[in-house]
């Protein structure tokens, strides 16, 4: 019974990629017996010790017993004074704004099989090892949760032929085997000849589409990591007769094994809190609300029109939100080649803004604003991830409405134990003009599933070259959406949706002047978004 024990001690350790010396493991063995632990509670007992073991900052492989031992009595104090129940949710406290110059550099280490976390300070410039690194970090993200993923079998991809089953292959291993069938995982891209390949982290074979028929469901476009299948040929070329998107893992799945990492950099929690929290906010904080607004176009009168009513119905129905996302683009037309007046004009309109947003003292005085840069306004970059707006054009803002956050593009809300990313690009039409391969006639709900589909699947926000969507190599892990977020925002000059897929609610409020002032209501208490319309008057 000992050694089943033990066995199980040491199972749930190197799960964390920690060992176990003979005086700690004895210590834990004396732990359950101490509390009467039954078998069938001694792997979620160890889970528990070992998730905060690795938590701790001076927590090494090999497993130190002090730190153990420290370990063990600070969940002893959790358990006997810990935090009441009666204590009602303080939302203030746990809300946090996360700029993506700010989130802690994770990658992937393909030794040790886990997350490592970077050591050297990034830089916005990179280098070439960090180009090398970011295009790695998402390929083998990916492929360690397709070996994990237990619906993934060989051969699972849409296809007629399921005579030979194959498993998952490198494209060295194709050299000399041709005739046989291959499931490969890799990146789409272009050779030097113009030809579509697909390339993993051993090589590239070209890809011959001509007897595919149809593929599987999402978009495909050059940058976009893959699952082919197909025959390998004389020509060194790849037939493909099926090509789909990488499985998506939900995110207590990955949070259930990387929990213990703070990918946020504003403390992890375990699956047991983010239950608790979830719970207490369905029962507490179901009046919570955050709002969600793009193209908010300063240099529109009929912007300030619409905040105005906006605001006006916040207070006569005593529905003040926790915070407003307001996403560029905040002006109509590019400045950038504007002359001097263009320029003065886009920092008076902000400061108009602040005006309209100091007049609603209600408001201010419980209000988070949040304001994302869109494509057309002025930062100090133009590369994903954008950094916030100047700080010359906001000035007004910061001194008269206090609660004002200039968030990065993307950006993340961390709201108790739930994740929003907010990222506002026009990622549709992106996508739509850099596309190699999709389904035939798909439009309207099927395209917009396809895109969230995509984006989930790549987890990543732009799955895409570097000469389609530069990015910064460093701040790539910005960018990444995993483990998988409970929200993502993909504000868009696209029409508005919202949809569900593998557990994140994905929606996009549209812009915020059309027929109508359009923006969506997200409700933390139901991890779901709603859209909100206000009628625009003929007079107006």
């Amino acid at each position: 019974m000992a050694d089943a024990r033990q066995r199980i001690i040491i199972k749930v350790f190197r799960k964390y990629s920690h060992s176990l010396g003979p005086e700690a493991l004895q210590f834990l063995e004396e732990v359950l017996d101490r509390h009467d632990i039954v078998d069938e509670e001694v792997e979620f007992s160890i889970e528990t010790i070992a998730r905060e073991y690795n938590k701790q900052d001076d927590a090494a492989m090999k497993v130190s017993l002090s730190i153990l031992q420290r370990v063990y009595e600070g969940l002893q104090d959790q358990g006997s004074g810990g935090v009441t129940e009666t204590e009602l949710l303080d939302p203030e406290s746990h809300l946090y704004v996360i700029d993506a110059f700010e989130m802690p550099v994770w990658n992937w280490s393909h030794e040790r099989g886990t997350f490592d976390r970077s050591s050297i300070p990034p830089t916005i410039s990179g280098t070439a090892e960090s180009r090398i690194i970011s295009t790695r970090n998402r390929l083998y993200v990916i492929k360690q949760s397709i070996l994990r993923n237990e619906h993934f079998s060989p051969s699972t991809l849409p296809s007629r032929d399921r005579e030979h089953l194959v498993t998952l292959k490198s494209t060295k291993q194709l050299l000399g085997r041709a005739g046989e069938r291959f499931l490969l995982l890799g990146i789409l891209a272009h050779n030097m000849e113009g030809k579509l390949c697909l390339e993993d982290a051993d090589g590239s074979v070209v890809l011959d589409l001509s007897r595919l028929e149809d593929p599987g469901e999402g978009l495909y476009a050059e940058g976009c990591i893959a699952l082919v299948e197909g025959e390998y040929t004389e020509e060194a070329t790849l037939e493909v007769v099926a090509i789909g998107q990488p499985p998506c893992e939900d995110r207590e799945t990955a949070r259930s094994i990387y929990g213990h990492i703070d990918f946020l950099g504003k403390g992890s929690t375990t699956l047991l809190e983010d239950s608790n929290f979830a719970r207490r906010i369905r029962e507490e904080l179901s009046d919570v609300y955050f709002f969600f607004l793009s193209d908010v176009w300063l240099d529109n009168p009929k912007t300030f029109i619409g905040l105005q009513k906006m605001f006006d119905n916040c207070i006569e129905n005593s529905f003040i939100p926790k915070v407003i996302v307001m996403c560029g683009n905040f002006t109509s037309r590019s400045i950038t080649q504007g002359n001097g007046q263009d320029v003065q004009r886009y920092q008076e309109n902000f400061d108009a803004l602040a005006d309209l947003i100091a007049s609603y003292p209600q408001i201010t005085r419980t209000t988070h604003f949040v304001l994302v840069p869109g494509p057309l306004d002025l930062t100090s970059n133009v590369t994903l991830p954008r950094k916030s707006i100047l700080s010359s054009f906001t000035s007004q803002l910061r001194a008269k409405v206090p609660k004002v956050h200039f968030a990065s593009n993307p950006c993340r809300l961390k709201f108790f134990a739930q994740e929003i990313v907010i990222f506002r690009e026009d990622t549709m039409a992106r996508m739509l003009r850099n596309t190699v391969e999709v389904k035939p006639n798909v439009a309207g709900e099927d395209l917009r599933r396809y895109l969230v589909q995509t984006i989930l699947d790549q987890s990543h926000l732009t799955p895409l070259t570097l000469h389609i969507q530069p990015t910064l190599p460093d701040y790539d892990h910005a960018l990444r959406l995993y483990p998988l977020p409970t929200t993502v925002v993909l504000a868009d000059k696209y029409e508005k949706y919202k949809l569900t897929y593998s557990g994140c609610h994905v929606f996009n409020p549209g812009s915020f002047l059309g027929n109508s002032f359009a923006f969506s209501t997200y409700c933390p208490a139901e991890a779901s978004s709603e859209e909100g319309v206000i009628d625009m008057d003929v007079e107006d």
